[in-house]
């Protein structure tokens, strides 16, 4: 019983930390609790009761009396830390209901509504994951710009499930000879076009809204991103994906795929994601070596894999035809 209740009450006293916006509260520095209980707009007991949860977690602590993020907390919960892992809290509130369905998905092999079908129902769940996945983009982003080359031959990049733009505007940021393409569903796409006008690339960044297996997404790209979209597809998708891109690469383009590779025997990380994704959207994970054979299928010669660190952050795959 232990192994089902404090999962349950770590996860859900980190979530609500988040909701309330306890950790950001703490960002400039630590605060009574009756202080804390002020600016979060809650119960002294409450929040005292909450916060000391956090402290035997290992999320807070006392500092002369007044409490205090801890240093990691600081770096990955806060608005001044390294990445703001905080839409991932928020998402992960929406998301708990949806885990309820776990034992129908087992019995059935898939969800009975998907992930996309409840975010066109209720527009808010794409904006809040949108955001879950920008903050990640953050954290991989510095990881794409150390491995991905770029010539400065090279001028177009196609996004492929984009959603957010936070890696077309790096990279547009970063190569400012590139012009970019973002695919991706209209739920997934609400805040995008903003974002890329606040950054100034309004006229070098487009918005292709759509299904990408259905949209037209032209060619001669030079650079193509299909990054943390295949395990949202079947084995037949993705094979049929990839030829796509490979018709649509100029002469030397470069194919880039972020995943989480099924490795033999499976990790409690990539087996709890296998089971995450049969609940949202009864596809999976694929082992490098279906890559390998998608792409070798599609025409690519030349394959690299690239294991990221930490290794929870999962593999590059580099193909070019």
């Amino acid at each position: 019983m232990l192994d089902v209740y404090m999962p349950m009450m770590k996860s859900s006293a980190i979530i609500s930390a988040g909701r309330l916006g306890l950790f950001e509260a703490l960002a400039q520095g630590p605060l009574s609790v009756a202080q804390l209980a002020t600016k979060i707009e809650s119960s002294t007991k409450g929040t005292a009761t909450l916060a000391d949860f956090l402290i035997a977690l290992g999320y807070l602590e006392k500092q002369e009396g007044l409490l205090a993020n801890t240093a990691s907390t600081q770096r990955w919960f806060t608005s001044l830390g390294q990445v703001d892992y905080t839409p991932g809290l928020l998402w992960t509130h929406e998301a708990w209901p949806m885990m309820g369905g776990l034992a129908e998905a087992v019995r059935s092999g898939h969800p009975e509504k998907t992930l996309w079908d409840a975010m066109v129902e209720h527009s808010h769940l794409g904006e809040l994951f949108s955001s879950y996945m920008a903050a990640f983009a953050s954290d991989l982003g510095p990881d794409l710009l150390k491995h991905v080359p770029v010539s400065a031959e090279q001028h177009r990049l196609l996004d492929l499930g984009g959603s957010h733009g936070l890696h077309a505007i790096r990279f547009c940021r970063h190569y400012p000879q590139l012009g970019a393409a973002i695919v991706d569903l209209p739920s997934a796409l609400t805040e995008t076009g903003t974002t890329i006008a606040n950054e100034g690339l309004a006229e070098r960044i487009r918005l292709i809204p759509g299904d990408l297996q259905e949209q037209d997404w032209g060619n001669e790209h030079d650079l193509v991103f299909y990054l943390s979209v295949a395990h949202n597809h079947t084995a037949e998708e993705n094979r049929q994906i990839i030829e796509r891109i490979g018709n649509s690469l100029a002469r030397g383009g470069l194919l880039v795929i972020h995943e989480y590779l099924a490795e033999s025997p499976l990790d409690a990380l990539d087996a709890a994601f296998r089971l995450t994704l049969l609940v949202e959207t009864g596809t999976q994970t694929y082992r490098y070596e279906d890559y390998c054979n998608w792409l070798t299928a599609a025409g690519f010669a030349s394959i690299e894999r690239i294991d990221l660190n930490p290794r929870e952050k999962g593999s590059l795959i580099l193909a070019r035809r």
